[in-house]
């Protein structure tokens, strides 16, 4: 019949390798880390209460291992849900909402050429216009255009209104 001890030993072992993989699941804060190198410690103890050589067996298992499979999860935290959240994944998800976000912004602007509106500032040539009840910042076509001049949209330049003075249109 097998010692105890050994079995203990190499149980407690495997809990901690079991342990490392949950820590890069579960968001712990490194309790569950901590918690997985004292399982390995006693494991280790164990071996050596059965016999020294497992135990030394151990330690370098622990020393050769327990490193190479902390950055073996670590590597595989970027694949994980809670470890994009951390990683500030999803961003892709994010960045396609703010380019739709923008697309229509844009196509919004777009649908204001010809609007008329007023200047709510001095453009000399970038400033604050009204069109539609809405504050938007426009720049200036031509040269100064004077706060309460009525203005007409020409285009868009970026996220932008291009106008001019609505007489001269």
């Amino acid at each position: 019949m097998t010692d105890p001890m050994l079995i203990w030993g190499l149980a407690l072992l495997g809990a901690a390798v079991l342990l490392v993989f949950i820590e890069v699941l579960v968001p712990s804060g490194g309790i569950i880390g901590v918690v997985a190198t004292g399982v390995a410690i006693a494991g280790v103890v164990c071996l050596y209460r059965f016999s020294t050589t497992w135990g030394i067996a151990g330690t370098l298992v622990l020393l050769v291992g327990g490193p190479s499979l902390f950055f073996f999860a670590l590597s595989l935290l970027p694949s994980t849900p809670i470890g994009r959240a951390m990683m500030g994944g999803g961003d892709e998800e994010r960045q396609a909402q703010r380019e739709l976000k923008e697309l229509e912004e844009r196509q919004y602007l777009a649908s204001l050429v010809g609007a008329e509106g007023e200047a709510l500032t001095d453009l000399r040539p970038v400033g604050s216009v009204r069109i539609d009840g809405q504050r938007h910042e426009a720049t200036s076509d031509t040269s100064y255009i004077r706060s309460g001049e009525r203005v007409r949209v020409t285009g868009i330049d970026m996220m932008t209104l291009k106008v001019r003075p609505a007489t001269k249109a």
